[in-house]
Formats: structure tokens, C-alpha cells, sequence
């Protein structure tokens, strides 16, 4: 792996983006996103994934251009369309339409239908909690998961996440998807030539399997077994049924399937601390949490408890002081999108 400057590669994206069609203030919000996954390390949803957005653009399978539109709205609800846009800046957009709706009535919900993967959930729910509130957010995604006690992909990972704001200098993050893994680890091993560990995932018989080109042709198993089922059919109810977008076996890959859109949904309730209670309240009160927490009985050979973020919150300060990290094929997919827009590859390792 090699480490370049968040701020040259976060440049670059919004370089290459913009060749390919997408408007500047789009291209900023698409790269930032994408960086910012690289900072926490999230690498599988950062820049890694640039290639196949750029490819589905010139495909006219996304639109760099899509408006939201707002298909009905009562109170402080909202059902949404992002037309086919890139899912990153139309999930912002949606995000900066309830953030006044959420203040005005305390709580803000928007489903979003006609739309992309969208990165890393905790990139939206970390802007709230910026703002002194809290977003709880989820996605479903292409099938790649089986029902409990099947073996044939119906659900997609079917991420959920939140973010709750502290006074520790980061957010409390819950980010996961209701599969044992999230699939784009398979993808990475499949870049990077690796087998998985055994448990992940199933062949297309039903077959466990340690191969990640097998993985992916066959379906992820669900985190915590019967439980990870529920809870990713729940993530699809919201984000895909109640949405209007496709749900289950509809929805559309990112990968394979380069002849339609993805029609990914997405869903997102956002509230507003002061709502219900003090915002320094409630920060006290959720500090004390964390002290308790990191002050309880350790198992042998534990140093440290950590607290869901903290550990990417520390991982984004080594990356922003020492470059974040990137694969040779990362790096490669750059060097070809810089040749073919005839843009000079401007990254220089740290």
C-alpha cells in the first residue's frame, strides 16, 4: 500500500468526476465522500469504487446531473426521488432538506427511491451529529445475501447506521451490515487475488467456500444467523418497499449488471436532540456513558475498551498526518481514468 495527501487525492476524484459529466459542486460532494471513507478507513467504499461510478456514468446508467424530486411531503415526512443521480450527492441533498425540517418539528423522514450505492452510511450519519443531531440511516443494495436457511441471494448487505454526537472530540458510530461481512471485503480480496476466511460466504450449490470470485457468485452469510435476516429484511421494508425503489432480488448491481440502473432505496430519520432534551445535557450524559463503559472490567489481555468510532476516528488522524493508504489496482484504475480524460496524474506519495 502506498500513502498519498487526502487533499490531492480528494482533488483528483473531482478532476476525473468532472471529465466524466458531473457538475463541480457535485464532483466535491461525490470526492469528499469517497475520501472521506479512505480517511476512516472505510477503504472499501472510498475511491477504490471511483472506477465503476465513472463507468456507469458513460454508460448513462447514472445521471451526474439528476435533481431531487419530492414526490409527496406531509409534515415533516418526505418520499423522495433521486432520478437516477449519483447516490452520495443526492443522499447530502436529501440530508440538507431535513436538517430545518428537523429542527422545526424535533424529527425528519425521508425515503429515497430511483437511486445508487452511496458509499458509507456513517459519512451522513457523522454530518448530523455535527449538527447536534442524530441520524439513523439505511440502504438496502444489491443481492448478494441469502434468506436464513437458503442458499439463493435475495437481500443485499443491507446496511444500518447512526452517529450520536459526544463531547470526546468524535461521534459515537454505528455503522454495519446485516451480513457476517460487508461485501465490498470480498470484493477487495478479489482485487487483491486473497482467498476469504472460511465462515464468510457460500458458492452458488450452497457450498462454504474460501474464494472470493466463488463468494461473490454465491451469497455473503447474515451476521448473527436468523437475527441478521430479520434485520436485514427489516432494512429492505424501509429502504426498498417503502421507498417505491426496488427491494430484494430487484435491485440492481453496481457490477454486474451494466445494461440497467440499480434502483437502489435508501432511509433516513433524522432528529434533533434539543427536541428532547438539552444538547450539553445531553453530551454530559452520553461522556458519562463512555467513561463507564471504557472504566468496566477488562478481559485478560484487554488494554483498552474501545467505543463504536473511536477506532476510525483514530484511524483518520494517523491518514490525515500520514497519507491515507491505496492498492496498486487502485492506483492503477487512477493512472488509466487520468490517461483516458488526459488528465496528468497528480499524486505524489507522502
Amino acid at each position: 500500500m502506498r500513502r498519498f495527501p487526502p487533499k490531492d487525492v480528494k482533488e483528483l476524484v473531482v478532476t476525473i468526476a468532472q471529465a466524466a459529466g458531473v457538475p463541480e459542486k457535485e464532483a466535491g460532494i461525490f470526492s469528499d465522500s469517497l475520501v472521506d471513507a479512505d480517511i476512516h478507513g472505510s477503504s472499501t467504499h472510498g475511491v477504490s469504487r471511483l472506477n465503476i461510478y465513472i463507468r456507469r456514468i458513460q454508460k448513462g446508467l447514472i445521471d451526474p446531473r439528476a435533481e431531487i424530486t419530492v414526490d409527496r411531503m406531509r409534515g415533516a415526512a418526505m418520499a423522495v426521488d433521486a432520478g437516477n443521480g449519483l447516490g452520495q450527492v443526492q443522499a447530502y441533498r436529501v440530508l440538507k432538506m431535513l436538517l430545518p425540517m428537523a429542527r422545526a418539528a424535533g424529527i425528519a423522514v425521508a425515503t429515497i427511491r430511483n437511486s445508487q450505492h452511496f458509499g458509507a452510511l456513517s459519512y451522513y450519519c457523522n454530518k448530523a451529529a455535527q449538527e447536534d443531531m442524530i441520524l439513523f440511516a439505511a440502504t438496502n443494495a444489491e443481492p448478494s445475501m441469502a434468506p436464513q436457511g437458503g442458499y439463493q441471494a435475495y437481500f443485499g448487505t443491507n446496511p444500518l447506521a447512526v452517529s450520536f454526537p459526544t463531547g470526546k472530540g468524535y461521534p459515537i458510530k454505528i455503522d454495519l451490515s446485516t451480513s457476517l461481512v460487508a461485501r465490498g471485503n470480498i470484493i477487495a480480496a478479489r482485487k487483491r487475488g486473497e482467498d476469504i476466511p472460511p465462515g464468510w460466504a457460500l458458492d452458488v450449490e450452497g457450498n462454504p467456500t474460501t474464494d472470493a470470485e466463488k463468494a461473490l457468485m454465491g451469497t455473503v452469510l447474515t451476521m448473527a444467523g436468523h437475527k441478521g435476516y430479520a434485520l436485514a429484511l427489516m432494512v429492505d421494508a424501509f429502504s426498498g418497499v417503502l421507498s417505491g425503489s426496488a427491494f430484494g432480488s430487484s435491485v440492481g448491481s453496481m457490477y454486474k449488471d451494466m445494461d440497467r440502473k440499480q434502483d437502489v432505496g435508501h432511509f433516513f430519520c433524522l432528529m434533533d436532540i434539543d427536541a428532547l432534551m438539552d444538547v450539553a445535557v445531553f453530551k454530559k450524559r452520553i461522556d458519562r456513558m463512555i467513561d463507564e463503559i471504557k472504566a468496566s472490567k477488562k478481559r485478560q489481555g484487554v488494554e483498552e475498551i474501545l467505543i463504536p468510532g473511536e477506532r476510525s476516528f483514530r484511524k483518520a488522524r494517523e491518514n490525515r498526518e500520514k497519507g491515507i493508504p491505496l492498492g496498486e489496482e487502485t492506483i492503477k484504475e487512477f493512472r488509466d481514468l487520468c490517461e483516458e480524460f488526459m488528465i496528468p496524474f497528480a499524486l505524489r506519495d507522502i
